[in-house]
């Protein structure tokens, strides 16, 4: 059985630079740390983290890997201003050899994966994270409808 894991980034600053490069705000860093601590009470910990190469993505990646102790992280540069499609086939195209992944992103593209794959409209505010069971071994037969959402919080939740 597959687990992926949709972490939306956290808050970060609207700073006069690149989208590309805008770092987390305190308040990121913060709600990325305690959304990470809600997940390790829940137990669950993914053995494998992907994320969009930008500075927001990598920072919200890394603080969750370091608290949750992931040891093997990627970035996908697809996962950067993806589109639902491409999202698709970025988890079409995960390492077999996972069972249980976190991607961890940008929106609209992680609510609307979300939805895809599960039906389930979802708000993903900044550091929300939702989790997707399928009843399958393989990420390739990952498509529409084919997921159950098994768990879901967000820092607005508390």
């Amino acid at each position: 059985m597959k687990k992926l894991l949709l972490i939306r980034h956290a808050k970060a600053g609207s700073h006069n630079m690149k989208d590309f490069d805008r770092p987390l705000t305190e308040k990121g860093m913060h709600d990325a740390a305690f959304m990470a601590g809600q997940l390790k009470k829940a137990e669950l910990i993914p053995e494998y983290i992907v994320t969009s190469p930008s500075l927001r993505t990598k920072t919200t990646a890394n603080i969750f890997a370091r608290l949750l102790s992931v040891k093997k992280t990627f970035d996908n540069k697809h996962i950067y201003e993806a589109s639902t499609r491409e999202l698709l086939t970025t988890i079409n195209h995960l390492p077999e050899e996972y069972s249980f992944i976190a991607i961890v992103g940008h929106n609209p593209g992680i609510s609307q994966v979300l939805y895809e794959l599960t039906g389930e409209m979802r708000d993903m505010p900044p550091a929300a994270a939702a989790l997707i069971g399928f009843d399958f071994d393989e990420w390739e037969m990952v498509h529409t409808d084919t997921g159950k959402l098994a768990w879901y919080d967000s820092p607005k939740e508390h």
